[in-house]
């Protein structure tokens, strides 16, 4: 897959709209899907990956937390909270559900 699958994503969460009022950034494309860095907001995660199931044409979100030790410089997530068989037309509320940040005034 390209990177129109990232931005696909993008879009139907909601742009730069979604960007600038959720203040995430660092947006990876992961060929099938799109990662973000998350700001502070209800949770603790502070990462989301959005995973496109072409089979299925529906998204599973993974909301988590990774922290980066610098003494072992060892990497650790752990998961916050996941969905499976997300519509397109769910991701907004999914995201505003699990971490209180708007996406649209």
């Amino acid at each position: 897959m390209d990177n129109q699958v990232a931005k696909i994503i993008l879009q139907q969460i909601g742009g730069s709209r979604f960007l600038t009022m959720t203040g995430s950034r660092d947006l990876i494309n992961l060929g099938n899907g799109l990662r973000m860095s998350l700001s502070r907001n209800k949770t603790s995660a502070n990462r989301l990956e959005i995973i496109y199931d072409e089979g299925a044409d529906l998204y599973n979100l993974r909301f988590y937390r990774q922290s980066f030790s610098k003494k072992t410089f060892e990497v650790k997530t752990k998961d916050i909270k996941t969905y499976e068989g997300v519509y397109f037309d769910m991701l907004e509320e999914i995201f505003t559900d699990v971490t209180g940040l708007y996406t649209r005034f």
